[in-house]
C-alpha cells in the first residue's frame, strides 16, 4: 500500500524550520551522547542504558504527568518510542527508577552542551547577544524536593517551621541563556545543591555557583558572558570566583546589605564625580527613566582590591498630563565590571532587569506549564530524583530551541493558544496516530489530517 505524504492545505505554506536544529534532529543527538555514558551495570544487560536514559527523557519531552502514564505507553507498544525518540527496548518503571538511579548527573552535561553547539554553529544564539558581543546569563538557586518524612544521603537538612523537626529537600542551580527583547531561554545543565560525598554539612547556593562557573568555562572556554544575579552574590569571594574564570556580571545590590559601598557611591556624589540622566523611554510616553552611576569604587572595607561599577536606577511612571505617579516607581541597584557610560546605561539596565527571566521564564515556567518539577517521580537512594531534574531541564532546553528556531513549533503553539494545550495535543497525536517523526506530529496540528482508514501518515520527504 502506498503510504500518502503530508501535504498542507491548499494556499498555504509550511513555516519554515531550520534542519540541523529541529526536534527530530535534536533528539538522535541527545541519544548519540547518553550512547557514550558509562553503564554502571555489569552482567548479562538486557536494556542498552541509552534506551533507559532516552524512556526517561521522552517522559519529560512528552510532559507525562507521572511515570505510570509513561509505562502504559510502554505496556500498549507504542511504535513512536522508537520512530521518534530512538528507543529501542523501553524499560518498565522499576527498571527505570533502578538504572538511573545509578547514573551520576554529571554523565548528562554532554547532551547540554551538544545542544548548545549546534544552536552556536547555526547562529541561532547571535540574535541573542547582548552589548553586541556578550550573552547574558541569568543565574538563581530554586528547589524541587521537599518532604518530612522521605530522604536520601544526598538530601538537605533544615528546620521545618517552628518545630524541631527537620525536613528533607533538594534544590539546584540554574543558569539560562537570556536576553531582555526575547522570550526564549536557553538554560545549561543545572548544578544539584545536595549533600556532597564524603561530607556531613549542608552544600549551600554559593559553593554550588562555584561549581557551576568551573564546569561553564570548561565546557564553553571562548565564550564571552555576563552572569547576571541577585544581591544575594554581590560579594568579594563571589566576584573574585567570576574574575578567576573570566566572567564579567551584573549584581543585584542593595543599601541594607552594601553599607559601605552606598556610603562610598555618597563619598563620589559629593566629590561631582557621579553622573545622573534621565532619559524618556523611546516606546512609551508614560514611562521615563532616572539613572545614577558612579564607576570604579570600593565593594567594600574588608576587600580593598574589590573595585565595581555602581548604576542605580528608577523607573518612573507618569500620568496623561506628564506628572510623576510615585506609587508605581520601580528602583533597582547593581554592581558590575562592565564600564557604565551615558552611551550603554540603558542597556546594562535592561541587562539587570533580565535577571527575572531566570524566575518567571525558567523556574515558573518548569513548575507550572506542564514539566512537573515539583512533582516527585521517585526519590531514589542516590542520584534518581537529580537524573530525573536534569532531563527535565534537558527537555526544556530542547523546546526553548523550538521556540527559537523552529517555525512549526511557533505555528502550532499559535493555533492551541497555550503551552499546557500543546502538549496536551502533542501526547494525544502521539498517542492516537503513527508517527515518523516529530516534525510530522506538528504539521498535523497546525493543519489537521485526513487519511485513508487502515493507513499510516508518514513524512516521506
Amino acid at each position: 500500500m502506498k503510504i500518502p505524504k503530508f501535504k498542507s492545505p491548499q494556499g498555504t505554506e509550511l513555516p519554515k524550520t531550520r534542519k540541523h536544529l529541529n526536534a527530530d534532529h535534536l533528539f538522535g543527538q541527545i541519544r548519540a551522547q547518553f550512547a557514550k555514558v558509562a553503564d554502571p551495570r555489569s552482567g548479562n544487560v538486557k536494556i542498552p542504558l541509552a534506551d533507559v536514559l532516552m524512556s526517561g527523557f521522552a517522559i519529560f519531552s512528552l510532559k507525562d504527568p507521572s511515570l505510570l502514564a509513561f509505562d502504559e505507553r510502554r505496556q500498549e507498544g507504542d511504535p513512536n518510542l522508537k520512530r521518534i525518540y530512538g528507543i529501542d527496548v523501553v524499560p518498565c518503571d522499576s527498571q527505570l527508577r533502578e538504572v538511573l538511579d545509578m547514573i551520576d548527573p554529571v554523565q548528562l552535561h554532554a547532551a547540554f552542551k551538544r545542544v548548545f553547539s549546534l544552536l552556536q554553529r547555526g547562529k541561532a544564539l547571535e540574535q541573542m547577544r547582548f552589548l553586541d558581543r556578550y550573552y547574558l546569563i541569568s543565574c538563581d538557586g530554586t528547589g524541587f524536593y521537599y518532604s518530612l518524612k522521605v530522604g536520601n544521603k544526598v538530601c538537605l537538612r533544615k528546620k521545618h517551621g517552628d518545630n524541631l523537626e527537620k525536613a528533607y529537600h533538594q534544590q539546584f542551580y540554574g543558569a539560562s541563556l537570556v536576553h531582555p527583547d526575547f522570550r526564549e531561554v536557553i538554560p545549561f545543565c543545572p548544578e544539584p545543591i545536595v549533600k556532597q560525598d564524603g561530607t556531613s554539612k549542608n552544600d549551600c547556593e554559593r559553593m554550588a555557583a562555584r561549581r557551576f562557573m568551573e564546569g561553564f568555562r570548561k565546557e564553553h572556554p571562548h565564550l564571552q558572558a555576563v552572569i547576571v544575579e541577585d544581591a544575594l552574590h554581590s560579594n568579594a569571594p563571589h566576584i573574585r570566583d567570576l574574575q578567576v574564570h573570566n566572567l564579567h556580571f551584573i549584581l543585584g545590590a542593595k543599601e541594607s546589605d552594601h553599607t559601605y559601598l552606598f556610603q562610598k557611591v555618597f563619598e563620589e556624589e559629593q566629590a561631582g564625580r557621579c553622573t545622573n540622566l534621565t532619559v524618556d523611554d523611546p516606546l512609551d510616553p508614560k514611562k521615563r527613566h532616572n539613572f545614577f552611576f558612579v564607576n570604579k569604587v570600593q565593594l567594600n572595607k574588608s576587600n580593598p582590591d574589590v573595585v565595581v561599577n555602581f548604576l542605580e536606577y528608577w523607573q518612573i511612571s507618569l500620568d496623561d498630563q506628564g506628572n510623576e505617579i510615585h506609587k508605581k516607581q520601580k528602583h533597582f541597584g547593581w554592581v558590575t565590571d562592565l564600564e557604565i557610560t551615558p552611551d550603554n546605561v540603558y542597556e546594562i539596565m535592561r541587562g539587570g532587569r533580565a535577571r527575572w527571566k531566570i524566575e518567571n521564564e525558567t523556574f515558573n515556567t518548569l513548575k507550572n506549564q506542564g514539566y512537573h518539577l515539583d512533582h516527585n517521580f521517585g526519590l531514589g537512594e542516590k542520584h534518581l530524583s537529580l537524573v530525573f531534574m536534569t532531563l527535565t531541564m534537558l527537555a526544556f532546553m530542547v523546546d526553548q530551541s523550538q521556540q527559537l528556531c523552529c517555525g512549526l513549533f511557533r505555528a502550532a503553539w499559535e493555533r492551541v493558544g497555550s503551552k499546557r494545550a500543546l502538549w496536551e495535543k502533542m501526547r494525544s497525536v502521539f498517542e492516537m496516530t503513527d508517527l515518523d517523526s516529530m516534525e510530522t506530529l506538528l504539521k498535523l496540528l497546525c493543519f489537521g489530517f485526513k487519511r485513508p482508514e487502515g493507513t499510516t501518515l508518514l513524512n516521506t520527504s
